[in-house]
């Protein structure tokens, strides 16, 4: 079986995936560095599931996590909010069918995530990520069907822990294990790849006046290994830099508002950027702008990614993804969510609208969001629903008090 048709398949799939590029001068053969920030050139990693929103309440509000306020969902966006939770404990599952506009009706996100205080200043959490391509046509190696078809899955699974650091920041440690068989054990030339990750996080806030709260938090995540599924490949995972601003304020005692802004981006290399030049000759020549970054570490591809943009400073900012929402409750129970994503056109050209809503009841909290891009119902992400429900232990016992008392 050939895993180029698998793996191309995969990707393109998934749709979450990214670029970035390589640095070039100031011109060459009439090619500048304007031009090159101009030209399509998306980013791409491998196990691209990690970038999906997995949850409903951020996905609500155009994605921001980092510096909203904490919920069963902080593992994903920024682990250290479990130490400013009120709650004990808490545990939520949440399922996203995932490009469904494409006809596609077995690709879907399932994602369970908890925590639980441990002290007052210290919290740990734990989640699963499961990520079902459902069942993908096989090719042989001519590239032509195979008799039979692949059923692709990955997943991570997380462990957190969180605590204070002062009167008004928390940080918290996530350590990660990534799983993805993108062949289905079919091929026994292709192995599962796996790696190993870690995400730093930590959250500033401070009360200010008119019962408002203002919050600043920062994610790294995905900081490890590369993955391989054969002796000759190794992909970078999605390493990304997060950073978050919050402010939420009481409008009066049933009535409150936030409004957040993220902004997100890719810790990894530049791919080298082609293009094709005529020679004195009338001959089409291959130009190659950067360098090839396949042998670079993790680390090294992370500090890269701030400069080696081959439109030079005008694409490195293409490469930053911004994102903003509001959320409004009543009496802690009803909550309405809007947000808008965007992603520069010659970086994925992901922009879209959401909406949601949550119901908090005294055990039990549903949310539930949906997605409009602006390109149109043609886009493969168009009307993605997401699902999601919580658990509160601190209701369950508090229900359980009450039962008691009556007797």
């Amino acid at each position: 079986m050939n895993y180029k048709h698998i793996s191309t398949l995969t990707l393109a799939l998934i749709l979450s995936i990214f670029s970035i590029q390589a640095q070039v001068g100031d011109e060459y053969h009439g090619i500048t560095s304007q031009n090159l920030s101009k030209e399509y050139n998306v980013i791409t990693t491998a196990v691209p599931f990690m970038t999906i929103t997995p949850d409903s309440h951020a996905g609500g509000m155009g994605d921001v996590g980092v510096a909203t306020s904490s919920d069963v969902w902080s593992q994903s966006w920024n682990a250290s909010k479990y130490a400013l939770s009120e709650k004990d404990m808490s545990a939520g599952i949440s399922y996203t069918p995932w490009l469904e506009n494409m006809g596609i009706k077995d690709i879907n996100l399932i994602y369970a995530a908890g925590y639980k205080k441990i002290k007052q200043t210290e919290a740990v959490g734990a989640s699963l990520r499961y990520f079902s391509l459902g069942e993908i046509p096989a090719y042989d190696d001519n590239g032509n069907p195979a008799n039979y078809t692949i059923s692709p899955k990955e997943y991570a699974f997380d462990v957190s822990y969180s605590r204070y650091l002062s009167d008004f920041f928390v940080m918290g440690m996530t350590g990660r294990f990534i799983y993805s068989n993108l062949t289905g054990d079919t091929d026994p030339d292709y192995k599962p790849g796996k790696s190993v990750a870690a995400d730093i996080s930590g959250t500033f806030f401070k009360d200010l006046a008119n019962n408002s709260l203002l919050t600043l938090g920062f994610n790294v995540s995905n900081l490890g290994s590369k993955i391989a599924y054969s002796s000759s490949q190794k992909d970078f995972i999605p390493t990304n830099l997060k950073i978050g601003a919050g402010y939420k304020m009481d409008i009066d005692n049933y009535n409150k508002i936030g409004f957040y802004l993220d902004i997100n981006k890719l810790l990894v290399p530049t791919p080298p950027k082609k293009m094709y030049e005529t020679d004195s000759a009338g001959n089409q020549v291959e130009v190659i702008f950067g360098n090839d970054n396949e042998d670079l570490s993790p680390v090294a591809g992370m500090f890269q990614s701030f400069i080696d943009a081959p439109g030079g400073f005008k694409e490195e900012m293409k490469e930053f993804i911004v994102s903003g929402g509001i959320e409004y409750w009543y009496n802690q129970q009803f909550a309405i969510r809007a947000g808008y994503f965007h992603e520069a056109e010659t970086k994925g050209d992901r922009k879209f609208f959401t909406a949601g809503a949550g119901l908090r009841l005294n055990v039990f909290g549903l949310d539930f969001s949906y997605l409009i891009p602006v390109n149109g119902t043609n886009s493969p992400i168009a009307n993605t629903f997401r699902f999601s429900l919580t658990f509160d232990f601190d209701g369950l016992a508090q229900e359980s008090k009450g039962s008691m008392d009556k007797y």
